[in-house]
Formats: structure tokens, C-alpha cells, sequence
């Protein structure tokens, strides 16, 4: 299961492509309400939290794009900005608190290694503020902005960092 994980991680801007250029088409040329999209992005966001954004969202993509022409910071924080507009945003980065599967550390197999945060685009926006091993700090997969883009998850050398719906790992 983990490397089907590092896969699709891997594939991910492959991934959005596709489901953002064909919600677009179905918006733009089959005329589905928005409200359907909506309901959409509130669904996904109850079961996987705030991955409407980075895996499905043509405006996600065209930001997916912008930030990969510059890697520095600013553009990374733009990112943000432009969910401000967006309900679905809203509602499934809300939902990241609650939704039925989260990103979970097994405090006793991590090796402290710091992989995970060097990957984690919350972390390097409020690295006093979130880490996803350190004691004392925020989660970022449980913050509003985290768009479950699973790239903590890909990254842990041990499999210490899981995506599922187990709240305590054993």
C-alpha cells in the first residue's frame, strides 16, 4: 500500500491534470452546476479532507503550475491566497479537522529524521507554528490549509507518517 502511496504522490500533478481539465470541460461544456461540484468537494472533503485543491481543481492546477516556475516562498504563499474565493476551500479545509481519513505519526517508529517536514509546504510557510513529528506542535494535516497533497506521507523512510482512518497506530 505504501508504494501504490509514493505512486500516486509521484503522479499527482499527472493526477490533477486530468480531473481538473475535465471538470473544466464538464463546467464549461456540459454546463454541470457548480452547486454539483460543490457538493462534490464537500463530499470528498467528509471522507479525505481538504484534496479537492491539489487533486482535482483546474484553478488548483493552473497554481500547481505558477508555483512551479518559482519554488522560493512567495509564490508557494500565493497558493493560499487564492482559496480565499473558494467555498469548496472553505468547506473541505473546515473538514480536514473531522474528515474520516487523516495523516497519523506513530510516535514509536519515527526516527525524527525531518523528512516529512522538509516536504510539508505548511511547515515551510510556520515552522515555529506546525511540524508533523515534533511534540508540542501543531499537526499540519489537521490545519485548515493542508490540501492533503501527501507528500509527508511519500516522504517518511519508515512508514512512521500513514494516511488512513485508524486515529492510534500500533
Amino acid at each position: 500500500m505504501r508504494n501504490v502511496l509514493k505512486v500516486l504522490v509521484s503522479s499527482r500533478i499527472y493526477i490533477l491534470a486530468i480531473l481538473g481539465i475535465s471538470l473544466y470541460i464538464a463546467i464549461s461544456q456540459l454546463h454541470i452546476s457548480l452547486w454539483f461540484v460543490l457538493l462534490g468537494g464537500a463530499i470528498t472533503g467528509v471522507v479525505f479532507g481538504k484534496v479537492f485543491c491539489r487533486w482535482v481543481c483546474p484553478m488548483g492546477l493552473i497554481m500547481e503550475l505558477m508555483m512551479s516556475l518559482s519554488p522560493d516562498g512567495k509564490v508557494r504563499q500565493m497558493y493560499q491566497y487564492h482559496k480565499v474565493g473558494c467555498p469548496i476551500a472553505w468547506i473541505s479545509g473546515w473538514l480536514n479537522k473531522f474528515s474520516f481519513l487523516r495523516i497519523h505519526l506513530n510516535q514509536d517508529s519515527c526516527i525524527t529524521c525531518g523528512k516529512c517536514d522538509k516536504q510539508c509546504y505548511i511547515v515551510a510557510m510556520e515552522p515555529q507554528k506546525f511540524s508533523l513529528y515534533k511534540p508540542g506542535m501543531e499537526e499540519p494535516g489537521s490545519s485548515y490549509t493542508c490540501s492533503k497533497c501527501l507528500q509527508c506521507v511519500a516522504a517518511c523512510p519508515n512508514g512512521s507518517l500513514k494516511y488512513s482512518a485508524k486515529r492510534k497506530i500500533s
